[in-house]
């Protein structure tokens, strides 16, 4: 079990499931290692957001704003894209219209500062930029969402970083963007 005080790492590991035959098959790993990024398919490709490095725990590792890209079709991992303009870990994220959308998150500042985000952000791959879209009106990391029919669903969250002893405040806050509105 992870524990914060014990030592753990993150995995480069990169594995396609093929449901027909039920196997695993091991593919080009990861050029960075990393755990709580966000995922998201554009044109085939699949992207890699943000995330941690170091550790598991946000109280020992260092959030990245790395965008990397991979091509299943040919098992390679692309050059690195435009980065996180916040680079944070512990988002919800969600796919709508060729761009990547990240909402909320968190980051262990220098010194004793942590905190959670607002900031509802969107990647698009083949501009290779970033936009500001919205603020959530709560902010809060280890949420939950997905966008369907034009609106991304953002659902609970931790309205304090993990990295705060004593202050885990879960949220019953439930926000839906409409990302055809904007």
């Amino acid at each position: 079990m992870l524990h914060s005080a014990r030592p753990h790492r993150a995995l480069s590991t990169n594995e396609v499931y093929d449901p027909a035959s039920n196997t695993w098959q091991t593919r080009q790993p990861m050029p960075t290692a990393r755990n709580h990024g966000a995922i998201g398919t554009v044109n085939n490709k699949i992207y890699y957001l943000g995330g941690r490095v170091g550790a598991a725990f946000i109280t020992r590792a260092s959030n990245v704003g790395l965008v990397e890209e991979y091509d299943p079709a040919t098992d390679q991992w692309g050059a690195l894209k435009a980065s996180m303009p916040n680079p944070r870990s512990a988002v919800a994220w969600g796919t709508h219209k060729g761009k990547i959308y990240v909402a909320g998150g968190e980051e262990r500042a220098t010194g004793p500062w942590q905190r959670t985000f607002r900031a509802v952000e969107a990647y698009d791959p083949r501009a290779n930029k970033w936009e500001q879209v919205i603020e959530m009106e709560f902010p809060r990391h280890g949420l939950a969402g997905d966008i369907i029919n034009g609106k991304f669903y953002l659902v609970s969250g931790d309205a304090a970083s993990g990295g705060a002893p004593g202050t885990h405040i879960d949220s019953d806050v439930n926000e839906v963007i409409d990302l055809e509105a904007k």
